[in-house]
């Protein structure tokens, strides 16, 4: 199952991602149009969506400039630091023994396609596996951690790296909020539908130059485990969203570095799931 946000309203997207459906309506009114509503029901909405007949051709067409974030309001967001093997290691930073958490507030979320306005001259890409919890999750044990997801997306967490890093203490979720720093979609993809939710190739690129390409593999801590440790301190709710840290070739490690200027355009991608697109303008 695919879902996404437009206009507000939670759609259902067709195998081919060609039309959505909205949800309330196809539902009669049982889930939506609301998204927190809908994570709030995911274990029903996954048991009806299974036993449903969605005439998805007589869905609509759509833009992806239209869709918003498809979990575009959840109760916490989190983010995960230093989280990839090979982003460490380009970072000349030693492994971390737990999570390096922070948070996204949620001014800075957007859909998968727009503009992107530089708040500042050293704007960076991070490519992100973004996670999607989908029941109220609390000490739950790693075997039994995928079981929690409702699905997954693609993320994109921008960094503006001189306030990132202006000291004496690091604003990280200061300079990854800006408006637009957190774009997710196209939608939510149920991990059922990808080919292995713990390998799946992940990649940017600027103006068509590939400056990211990895695989979840690469995971310091997996999807199952920051689901563990985060559920072990709070309790995880529904639509509650995770992203997952990125993988290296970062514009602020390269030497000399290398951050987006007007006019680029930023795509990002994770196998089975879809691609963003973004054009960097000036801020206003």
């Amino acid at each position: 199952m695919r879902i996404a946000t437009r206009a507000g309203r939670t759609v259902l997207v067709s195998p081919d991602s060609a039309t959505v459906v909205d949800l309330a309506k196809a539902s009669e009114g049982e889930f939506g149009p609301d998204p927190r509503q809908v994570f709030d029901a995911w274990d029903a909405l996954v048991r009806w969506y299974g036993a449903a007949t969605i005439d998805f051709a007589a869905g609509d067409r759509y833009e992806l400039s239209e869709l918003e974030a498809p979990s575009s309001d959840p109760r916490q967001v989190f983010a995960i630091g230093l989280n990839y093997r090979d982003h460490a290691d380009e970072s000349g930073f030693t492994y971390p023994k737990q999570p390096a958490v922070f948070t996204k507030f949620l001014g800075s979320f957007a859909g998968p396609a727009g503009d992107l306005a530089l708040a500042g001259e050293t704007v960076d890409w991070e490519a992100e596996l973004v996670v999607v919890i989908g029941k109220p999750t609390r000490n739950v044990a790693v075997e039994d951690a995928w079981s929690h997801v409702a699905g997954l997306t693609v993320g994109q967490d921008f960094s503006e790296r001189t306030f990132q890093l202006a000291g004496p203490v690091p604003q990280f979720s200061l300079g990854k909020s800006f408006v637009g720093f957190s774009p997710q979609g196209p939608w939510l993809v149920t991990p059922d539908e990808v080919p292995d939710p713990d390998r799946l190739h992940i990649s940017c690129t600027v103006n068509g130059e590939t400056v990211q390409s990895s695989s979840t593999k690469q995971l310091i801590f997996p999807v199952s485990t920051l689901i563990s440790h985060l559920s072990s301190v709070l309790e995880l709710s529904p639509g509650d969203v995770i992203f997952t840290g990125t993988p290296s070739g970062v514009g602020g490690a390269r030497k000399p570095p290398w951050f987006l200027k007007e006019g680029d355009v930023v795509e990002t991608s994770i196998e089975g799931i879809g691609t963003m697109r973004h054009v960097c303008v000036k801020a206003q």
